[in-house]
């Protein structure tokens, strides 16, 4: 396969005309040798490199450009400045409007096409309404970057502006149940049936309140041990992503680095602290300290085959948040087959660890306290993660006095 080529188009000749031949197109500039080619070629060259994911789509579709051609457009510009969790979105977002608009002229997309898609997105059933209005916003956004890029009109912005956000009721859409804390003793009880990495992921989650992505993200040279004496500091993200999570690190104290450190022993600093590889491989050890047998011959010979060739799908370096949740789905699952019906695990996702961490701290030390540990801009968004204040206020209501009883006294 060649390899691809990120150079500059050079200035070519055809026949009496100066060329540049860029995309797969001869672009002619002018009569070959003029002050005019060199000017078209110089204009040329600016444009292309101030913006080098559109440049050209207008021209390939003669100003008639598609809507795949513009979310491929966007989906690509925002690769590598975006965390990661709103790229995501913004990929099931652009799949919707793609599987029924993707063949049409931008110019041609009005409110009611997207209504359309927004109606698409609530019939699907998996979306609640704040987030069928979000991913509505998010075409939008879609369409405003086409603007920036001269790809898209501007009054089509505006008209697809003026859609207004499903209410609380409207027919087919549903609203999801706010997410709770899990209490300490769910997890604690989880803990168990969980392989040695992912009980330890689960224990720093809940001590520092990260994200599931975060966790699953940190690699060895992320943390900073040489800064503090007593405090490790994890930067997430800190090459592409800084922005977008934040700038302030994450302190790790002396519990999680003795839970840590063990996984830092002998990795390069682009590896994964915390890797499903090494969760399976614990999982197998497991088995075999389980075994009550003597492993057979021929399980061994199956053994040493594997080795010498393994099956095309191994396990991954990295977990994303998909397979974190699901491991712990999965312990939950194992420890319930063997637990008595009164013992049984409710359900858990990794995040509720997270606002377990908002609740706790916003208990014991304040909602400020909690925002700082949360790392959010605003304390209204940690007051969405943060579920002390009613505990807060029935512990009041438990000490409370009436004050007229006591002056009538």
């Amino acid at each position: 396969m060649p390899k691809l080529k990120n150079e500059v188009p050079k200035l070519a000749r055809s026949g009496n005309y100066a060329c540049v031949y860029h995309g797969g197109r001869r672009h002619r500039l002018g009569l070959w040798g003029t002050p005019e080619a060199k000017t078209a070629y110089t204009r040329f060259i600016a444009e292309l490199q101030a913006s080098p994911i559109t440049f050209g789509i207008a021209q390939q579709r003669g100003g008639n450009v598609l809507v795949a051609e513009l979310a491929a457009g966007f989906f690509k510009n925002i690769q590598g400045c975006m965390h990661p969790a709103h790229i995501s979105h913004f990929k099931v977002t652009i799949g919707y409007l793609v599987e029924i608009y993707g063949d049409i002229a931008v110019d041609t997309f009005t409110p009611k096409k997207l209504k359309v898609v927004r109606n698409q997105m609530v019939q699907s059933g998996k979306l609640c309404r704040k987030v069928v209005n979000d991913y509505t916003g998010r075409i939008v956004r879609v369409f405003s970057w086409g603007v920036e890029e001269e790809l898209v009109k501007s009054g089509i912005v505006n008209d697809l502006r003026e859609v207004k956000a499903l209410r609380k009721g409207e027919p087919g859409t549903f609203e999801n149940p706010p997410r709770k804390e899990v209490a300490d003793d769910v997890v604690q009880r989880t803990l168990a049936f969980m392989s040695p990495t992912v009980a330890v992921m689960v224990q720093i989650q809940r001590m520092t309140g990260m994200r599931p992505s975060e966790l699953c993200e940190m690699t060895v040279g992320d943390i900073d041990q040489t800064r503090d004496s007593e405090l490790w500091y994890y930067a997430p993200g800190s090459q592409k992503t800084e922005e977008y999570i934040g700038a302030i690190p994450i302190p790790l104290g002396k519990p999680e680095q003795e839970l840590i450190a063990p996984y830092l022993t002998g990795k390069k600093p682009a590896a994964a602290v915390f890797s499903p590889k090494t969760a399976m491989a614990e999982w197998h050890d497991e088995r075999r300290r389980n075994r009550k047998t003597a492993v057979p011959p021929s399980q061994q010979k199956r053994d040493q085959q594997r080795a010498k060739k393994p099956a095309p799908r191994q396990p991954g370096e990295f977990y994303d948040q998909s397979s974190y949740r699901v491991a712990v789905a999965n312990a939950i699952e194992k420890g319930n087959k063997t637990l008595p019906a009164d013992q049984k695990i409710p359900k858990w996702s990794p995040y509720q660890l997270r606002h377990a961490n908002a609740t706790a701290t916003e208990k014991a030390l304040g909602l400020d306290k909690a925002q700082a540990v949360l790392r959010h801009t605003t304390p209204n968004t940690t007051k969405r993660y943060a579920h002390g204040q009613l505990a807060i206020a029935e512990e009041v209501a438990r000490q409370r006095v009436n004050p007229f009883d006591l002056e009538r006294e």
